[in-house]
């Protein structure tokens, strides 16, 4: 192990004890008078620390050979010591020096309107306690375009639904949510059991615009039912579909996922739909897989996967209520 080490080695050689130091700069440089030149020390001053060490270990750490001094057996073991330690300081000063990393950067989020709404305001707020000095950029935006950022490049993370399958797009989580029928207490559905799209078709409904992962899903199914669809309006925003069903008492489909408060305020209630193309609408986390991380966005990704971990057991265990 060299005595000129990098700029971490330097500062963790400065976390130890000076005695120490000075006898690993005696060692690897074979005399005081080196080891007093490379630390920057009087000489009186490195010598007074090895025969310090010499005194309190009651052994002879060198041996003088010429006008070189060479480490005795017990030296020899001393030093080995010595650079096991300033191993494991290296290791710590890098740690640190992470930490303090993660007290500025950023992070681009890239997000459906339906966790932007309930998931994504919670988890951005426990991240930021714990990381105040990150600048987090939220991209509100459809389950496809969310993709295109990560995948562009344009953003470190994105929160979609159903992303495509392709070699540049890791999906590093996912978690499956039921698509229901979402409707004010009172509607003629609402207490029907077993509920199915058509059965929801015999009245007006909102329809998810073309493009929203919902859509798809919707319409593999709405194509095989025979008869013409009573569509109220279509939208490319849930919020306003969840305001329709609330004012104007049509259906809506949606996840749980951004219907929380209307469904703790019984303005509205969630059925899932029996149609098994239904069954599983993706939440899935997904990231570049032609670039890793950095720091900032990759601790913002282990929180938001955990904290989904947390929440959202929670919400798939409500589906069949």
């Amino acid at each position: 192990m060299s005595a000129r080490g990098g700029r971490g080695q330097d500062r963790s050689r400065h976390l130890y004890a000076p005695a120490m130091r000075y006898f690993a700069a005696v060692a690897e440089l074979g005399s005081v008078r080196a080891a007093s030149r490379e630390l920057n020390v009087a000489s009186s001053a490195v010598n007074r620390q090895i025969l310090y060490l010499e005194e309190a270990l009651d052994l002879q750490l060198f041996e003088r050979v010429g006008r070189r001094l060479r480490l005795s057996q017990a030296g020899e073991i001393l030093l080995a010591h010595v650079r096991r330690t300033y191993s494991d300081f290296d290791a710590t000063v890098a740690e640190l020096d992470a930490l303090k990393g993660l007290r500025r950067g950023s992070v681009s989020v890239a997000v459906v309107e339906s966790v932007s709404e309930s998931l994504l305001p919670d988890l951005i707020s426990s991240f930021r306690r714990s990381y105040p000095g990150i600048h987090v950029g939220v991209t509100v935006t459809s389950s496809q375009e969310a993709a295109r950022l990560v995948e562009a490049g344009e953003a470190d993370v994105g929160f979609t639904f159903d992303p495509p399958r392709t070699s540049s797009l890791t999906i590093a989580y996912q978690h499956e949510l039921a698509i229901g029928a979402l409707m004010t207490p009172d509607h003629p559905l609402a207490g029907k059991s077993n509920l199915t799209l058509a059965d929801c078709l015999k009245y007006p409904v909102a329809l998810p615009a073309e493009g929203l992962s919902l859509r798809a899903r919707i319409d593999a199914v709405r194509t095989q039912i025979p008869g013409s669809t009573r569509t109220y309006v279509e939208t490319n925003s849930l919020r306003f579909m969840r305001a329709l069903a609330r004012e104007d008492k049509v259906i809506g489909f949606q996840t749980r996922i951004g219907s929380e408060e209307d469904l703790e305020l019984g303005r509205l209630v969630f059925r899932p739909l029996a149609d098994r193309p239904l069954q599983g609408d993706l939440l899935c986390v997904v990231t570049s897989s032609l670039r890793a991380l950095a720091l900032a966005p990759g601790m913002f990704f282990d929180h938001a996967v955990l904290s989904l971990k947390d929440h959202l057991p929670s919400i798939a265990a409500e589906k069949a209520t």
